[in-house]
């Protein structure tokens, strides 16, 4: 069926309720006999650039004057679909700029590549793409985005591998969709690509995006060659880049990092950039220095939003400081046991209270064996983010302690059946400024049989110290406890840590980053081991830092 006439798209509910309400709307100039079509087509263009909101409207107003629009006025109004992701319009203009025979100009061809690329219509983007004549780097670009937007990511290579040339936009299209994606490492890889070959400098948008994925692999060592080429360089450190960098520093457990970069953007400081230092505190145990951080954010004037109350909370609950919550916020989750004040109030908090909140009194009630209201706030955690996984582990776990075992069924058949999958525990530790990931029971490193000789040696040293492997941290329907005790000893934060042993010099502190939250007996024999080897051992998991020292934790045993 042929699409309807251009006109009918301003009836759409689509349009008609993208833009909001203007308080005055200018009126369009009238078609007369002193008006040439030329000069009322200037006009309408004019009015466009003027009003984007109106260029749609405006474009109709121009085709009932009876005046030709120029490529400008076509491109206004396909960055106006472009915006509002409005497909059956842009193919109505697109069908209507090629029976005028403006399809083909640069301007327009480009604004339709752009359109249809939003959109997700990749095949209709190609195909204008092709027909061009000549491309310019504009209409490369917005058919990449297209690529990245639905990670095809054989395409995507494989398309900007053929590109002429490329420039920034080019690689930041690239390196953002691998983070979007989780491939870290990957983005990394793309990084190095791009200095080898030297086409253009990396901007403060690719820099922002590495650091950010040597955030997540807790790569240090890369984290400072970052941020010296940062100062090599001469970049600009404004908000955007400190607030990555103090993240970078913080979830690499080099809190002094943080600190050091955030003192040094008082000009550029934004609200982001406190909660990047409040939350880093807070994650690596320094909950005095992040309520001190808050008391000064609010001195200083900024206005704290949901991400620094939040932080704040963590910071107030694994702390200890009860009343401090209580006093500032009027809420907070308590780590001491006094669950029903916590719900009390949580159900005073002013917003409703997110994924972040539920989960720490989830795990306040698992470390307290609460269970009943673990199971409550457990729901509760699935209800805010029924498409993360952590919610139904940490419900099953609660399940699991309690030894309900058909609870534990229910929450897993329920996960299974929302479609969402627990993702896989991995640990990963950088070692001379390579990354080595561990999972569970693995035998794929290359040393393989060094790492676990390492970790032989490792439970006997555990056992002559008079520690049992707590095998209540099995979460797992078996009575058989020398199959729960192996299962234990090869998680996979042990077989990095055992890495780490042989592959460090002795005394050199050793850095583990895990996606999963630590479990209990992982936790305890990490304590000892920090004494035993006379190592510190930092783990970051999935919830905050913990710096093991001569046998004790920074979290002082709650996360």
């Amino acid at each position: 069926m042929p699409p309807p006439t251009f006109p009918f798209f301003l009836a759409s509910t689509t349009l008609a309720t993208a833009a909001k309400p203007l308080p005055a709307q200018p009126q369009p100039p009238t078609c007369d006999a002193q008006t040439p079509a030329a000069s009322l087509a200037a006009s309408y263009t004019a009015r466009m650039r003027l009003n984007p909101h109106l260029a749609l409207r405006l474009f109709d107003h121009l085709l009932r004057s009876g005046a030709d629009p120029d490529p400008i006025a076509y491109a206004l109004a396909l960055a106006r679909c472009a915006r509002e992701r409005a497909y059956p319009v842009a193919a109505q203009l697109h069908g209507h700029a090629a029976k005028r025979g403006a399809s083909s100009h640069r301007r327009v061809s480009n604004g339709l590549i752009h359109a249809y690329a939003v959109c997700g219509m990749l095949f209709d983007a190609r195909k204008v793409f092709d027909y061009v004549p000549e491309v310019d780097m504009i209409a490369w670009n917005c058919l990449l985005r297209g690529y990245a937007q639905v990670w095809d990511a054989r395409t995507l290579r494989d398309f900007f591998s053929r590109m002429p040339a490329r420039d920034s936009v080019s690689w930041n299209t690239v390196i953002a969709c691998c983070i979007v994606n989780g491939e870290y490492e990957e983005a990394i890889a793309v990084f190095q690509e791009m200095l080898a070959c030297q086409e253009c400098q990396p901007d403060r948008v690719t820099l922002v995006s590495i650091i950010s994925a040597i955030a997540y692999l807790g790569a240090l060592a890369q984290g400072f060659w970052a941020h010296a080429y940062v100062c090599r360089k001469g970049i600009e450190v404004e908000e955007k880049l400190s607030s990555a960098l103090i993240n970078m520093y913080s979830k690499c457990g080099f809190i002094e990092g943080a600190v050091y970069v955030f003192e040094n953007s008082c000009a550029m400081r934004s609200v982001d950039t406190w909660n990047a230092m409040i939350t880093g505190f807070t994650a690596n145990g320094c909950s005095e220095r992040a309520l001190e951080l808050f008391t000064r954010m609010e001195s200083t004037g900024f206005v704290p939003n949901k991400i620094t109350f939040n932080s704040v909370l963590n910071a107030c609950s694994h702390g200890g400081f009860v009343e401090e919550g209580i006093g500032c916020f009027e809420r907070m989750t308590n780590q001491y046991g006094l669950f029903e004040k916590a719900e009390v109030i949580m159900q005073m908090m002013p917003m409703e209270p997110d994924a972040s909140v539920w989960k720490a009194l989830v795990g306040a009630c698992r470390t307290y064996k609460n269970f009943k209201l673990g199971k409550k706030a457990g729901r509760r955690l699935i209800e805010a983010a029924p498409n993360d996984h952590t919610g139904y582990v940490l419900l099953s776990n609660i399940y699991a302690l309690d030894g309900n075992w058909k609870g534990v069924h229910n929450v897993r058949k329920r996960m299974f059946d929302s479609g969402v999958q627990k993702v896989p525990g991995s640990s990963s530790i950088e070692v001379d400024g390579v990354i080595h990931e561990f999972i569970s029971g693995d035998k794929s490193h290359s040393r393989k049989k060094d790492v676990y000789e390492m970790l032989g040696e490792i439970c006997q040293q555990l056992k002559i110290a008079g520690y049992a492997p707590d095998t209540s941290q099995v979460l797992l329907d078996i009575d058989d406890e020398d199959v729960k005790e192996s299962s234990l000893a090869l998680h996979s934060e042990k077989l990095a840590i055992a890495f780490g042993l042989i592959s460090t010099a002795p005394g050199t502190p050793i850095r583990v980053v895990k996606n999963l939250r630590v479990c209990g007996d992982c936790h305890n024999a990490i304590k000892l081991l920090s004494k035993i080897y006379g190592r510190s051992i930092i783990v970051r998991d999935a919830n905050r830092f913990h710096c093991f020292s001569e046998g004790s934790c920074s979290c002082r045993d709650y996360w």
